[in-house]
């Protein structure tokens, strides 16, 4: 009883409406509330803060939540490892990339999918908060992001690929000649960068504060694709990480600049909760994951043709 009680718990944190909740575990209202209060009963504790509606979880009530999510994953990865013995790898496997990952991932779930086709992903663009608040959940079973820069907590990790940065700009504009920008100069342009929320664009606002500078770009955007596109707009500019341009490619009449002084790095990579016993499908995508070469010869110059 006390795994269905825990689990009445959790989907009432998630729904937070006591009918929406019951209609999740497909039981009746009265049964769940009856379960909770039960379970109140015996922790001798108010777990969830009650008037005319759902007012949220008491601090006893987070404090069991946190622990009633691992019990339940636990519980889920035993079902997940008898599965494995009596059937083979199955089931569905849920990853959280960042966005800017989003374009390499495919060479991570590739050798996975090959060795494992009767398994289902669910891949989600995330940000960084938002996988670390998946890992602790258990709502997502494995992350791709940022290793070095804002390292996730409680979690193991396994690195996948380095990231450097390009600044893109009209191939007929004042930059036409250059191969290389200093950061310092780059934060003078009319800069396109991806928007606060995004690890990616708090590593380039550290990189130009390495620098004393500052820049306040005139666009900001959640999307790669609308920032490699603007770099096309007479009189802007963009500063994205070498992998996306090495796989989705420049547009027509744009080049890139390698950003130097200093040449920033960031390494991204596989992160998954770290708990006593990874879940089966997590560990087989740990276990299959190699780091992806780097699309860049010797010279720093794009082995992909301009699309």
């Amino acid at each position: 009883m006390i795994i269905r009680q825990l689990a009445y718990l959790d989907a009432l944190a998630r729904e937070r409406h006591f009918r929406k909740a019951a209609e999740a575990c497909n039981v009746s209202q009265p049964t769940l509330s009856a379960a909770i209060a039960q379970l109140e009963r015996e922790f001798g504790a108010q777990l969830v803060a009650r008037g005319r509606r759902f007012e949220g979880l008491t601090r006893e009530g987070e404090a069991v939540l946190a622990h009633a999510r691992r019990v339940l994953a636990e519980v889920d990865a035993m079902g997940d490892a008898l599965a494995e013995l009596r059937e083979g790898i199955g089931g569905r496997l849920t990853i959280g990339a960042v966005p800017t990952a989003l374009p390499m991932i495919a060479g991570v779930t590739a050798p996975f999918l090959a060795r494992y086709p009767g398994v289902a992903l669910t891949i989600l663009s995330q940000t960084s908060v938002e996988i670390q608040r998946g890992l602790d959940a258990f709502e997502i079973d494995v992350g791709l992001t940022y290793l070095d820069n804002e390292p996730l907590e409680r979690v193991v990790s396994k690195p996948i690929y380095v990231e450097g940065y390009l600044l893109l700009t009209r191939a007929d504009g004042p930059l036409a000649s250059r191969d290389e920008i200093g950061w310092a100069e780059a934060a003078r342009l009319r800069l396109c960068l991806l928007t606060p929320d995004m690890q990616n664009r708090r590593i380039v606002d550290g990189t130009f504060r390495s620098v004393g500078a500052a820049p306040v770009p005139v666009m900001e955007t959640n999307s790669i694709f609308s920032l490699v596109s603007h770099a096309g707009v007479e009189g802007l500019a963009s500063v994205v990480s070498e992998p996306v341009v090495d796989f989705i490619g420049l547009p027509a009449g744009v080049k890139a600049l390698r950003l130097v002084k200093p040449m920033a790095r960031r390494t991204v990579g596989l992160v998954a909760a770290d708990r006593t016993h990874m879940p089966p499908l997590a560990r087989k995508l740990f276990e299959l994951a190699r780091p992806l070469p780097p699309r860049r010869d010797g010279n720093g110059e794009a082995t992909t043709k301009r699309r």
